[in-house]
């Protein structure tokens, strides 16, 4: 039985995570443009070249981790050694330089490696914890409520108090290097918040899965392996198909409120004397839609299985968007009802998906022997960072080719794009997600078998060793 706070710790690990990849996913492409100084162009490409050379980086990062001895385990030191170096790079990557702009392009080409590389050092074995914690399927499924729910607080409470907080320290300037002060510190804030949550996740945690092969297996073996796991290659594409969803209603939405919505004329508004703007209580009325999804994911999966509550919850959200494109400026109450409608929707996928990776990781081990944990895992943050570099280099190239302008009034056809950015193409993405789905074949019934299969296997091989 795993306890409360062992739960706890483990749910602290994605709040810390996703604390600064809603950052990346929601303001850093606003950042550039508009604070950093780059062409949308530009920052289009550079999110294409890092984000899919760096996703090939994370099955690295889990074969390297699949292979660590230490007294604290194979993924946990990870946590207690990169938590700082998370945070430090974090704050340099929303840093502008007083550098001429060719020099800036690679400033912000080499601190965003950076962080990503970090990201993938500490985020690959956080994930692969999920399958050494407990062999219980439904531990799992806990486990990954709280992992998601931790997630979609941290993610609310950084998006609700972010944009306060880059006031708060620019002095609610409009000045250009207020603004990129009140960002830096902002960052800062948010940084030391995702430091002290890993070292709790570390602290809070134990790993109790032990592979039942004792000597480690050759790598061309891990991958010979992993290439034959159908199910992993079904979950690859639709973790990318979702990430796309994501990163491009995410990466549009600070263009749509400050172009489209002018949030501007209607200023800030206060709710309990903090002053919020509307941008941030739409993205975090997404990360309470979102969690209210996370709480729904497992009594519904259990009911109807993973398979079925994905599909219809990505059904549903592709829908949803598509009707989002006929929103007038002016339809403000529709317009947050369908983000909570659609965030609820693609809220309840991600712990099922995290579970299925585990589920995955357990039928290889059942075909093959080998229990490849955090190769397999890898794969999971591996289709984030391929989703999110399609998604927000499309947003990045299309605004330029649209003849979008910083800071500027757009045109009708940039207006336009913006809005399809909030509707029929991420649609095309959840709708991607869903023929992946379709074709996933570990049901709970087959799950429980290669459980109890599983079980057995280590029964005997504890008794042979006794021996």
């Amino acid at each position: 039985m795993i306890s409360f706070k062992e739960k706890l710790g483990y749910g602290f690990g994605d709040a810390a995570s996703s604390m600064f990849w809603k950052l990346f996913g929601m303001y850093l492409l606003f950042f550039y443009t508009d604070v950093f100084g780059m062409e949308a162009a530009a920052v289009g490409t550079m999110f294409l070249i890092t984000r899919i050379w760096d996703s090939f980086f994370d099955p690295v990062v889990g074969v390297i981790a699949d292979r660590t001895e230490s007294k604290w385990g194979k993924f946990r030191p990870y946590l207690l050694f990169l938590a700082i170096p998370f945070g430090v790079i974090g704050v340099f990557t929303f840093y502008t330089p007083a550098f001429s702009t060719p020099d800036k392009v690679i400033y912000a080409y080499v601190t965003y490696s950076l962080m990503m590389i970090i990201y993938s050092g500490i985020n690959v074995p956080y994930a692969s914890l999920l399958g050494v914690i407990s062999p219980d399927l439904k531990d799992r499924n806990v486990l990954s409520t709280y992992r998601m729910a931790f997630a979609y607080i941290g993610s609310f409470v950084t998006l609700l108090l972010f944009m306060p907080l880059v006031n708060y320290f620019s002095d609610y300037s409009k000045d250009i290097e207020d603004q990129r002060y009140g960002w830096l510190m902002a960052v800062g804030v948010i940084a030391v918040v995702c430091i002290i949550l890993f070292f709790l996740c570390f602290a809070f945690t134990r790993e109790r899965v032990k592979p039942l092969r004792k000597d480690q297996t050759p790598l061309k073996d891990d991958l010979k392996d992993l290439v034959k796991n159908k199910p992993w290659w079904i979950l690859l594409g639709a973790g990318i198909s979702a990430l796309i969803f994501n990163s491009i209603r995410d990466g549009a939405t600070i263009y749509y409120f400050k172009y489209y919505i002018e949030e501007d004329v209607f200023g800030t508004i206060n709710l309990f004397n903090i002053p919020f703007v509307l941008s941030g209580l739409y993205l975090a009325l997404g990360q309470a839609g979102n969690l209210l999804g996370v709480i729904l994911a497992a009594p519904v999966s259990n009911s109807i299985g993973k398979r079925n509550t994905y599909m219809g919850a990505m059904t549903i959200a592709t829908v949803l968007s598509i009707i989002f494109y006929g929103l007038g400026s002016h339809n403000l109450a529709f317009i947050f009802i369908l983000q909570a409608l659609i965030s609820i929707c693609a809220g309840s996928i991600f712990p099922l998906l995290w579970s299925m990776y585990a589920d995955c990781a357990d039928y290889s081990e059942y075909s093959t022997g080998n229990r490849a944990t955090g190769l397999i895992f890898s794969s999971s943050s591996m289709s984030q960072k391929i989703g999110w570099a399609i998604g927000t280099a499309l947003t990045g190239w299309l605004l330029a080719y649209l003849g979008f302008e910083a800071n500027q009034v757009q045109n009708s056809s940039t207006i336009d794009g913006i809005k399809m950015f909030m509707s029929f193409l991420p649609a095309i993405g959840s709708f991607l997600s869903i023929i992946f789905i379709f074709f996933y074949p570990l049901s709970e019934g087959r799950l429980k078998e290669i459980t109890q299969s599983l079980k057995e296997r280590r029964e005997n091989t504890k008794e042979n060793r006794d021996e």
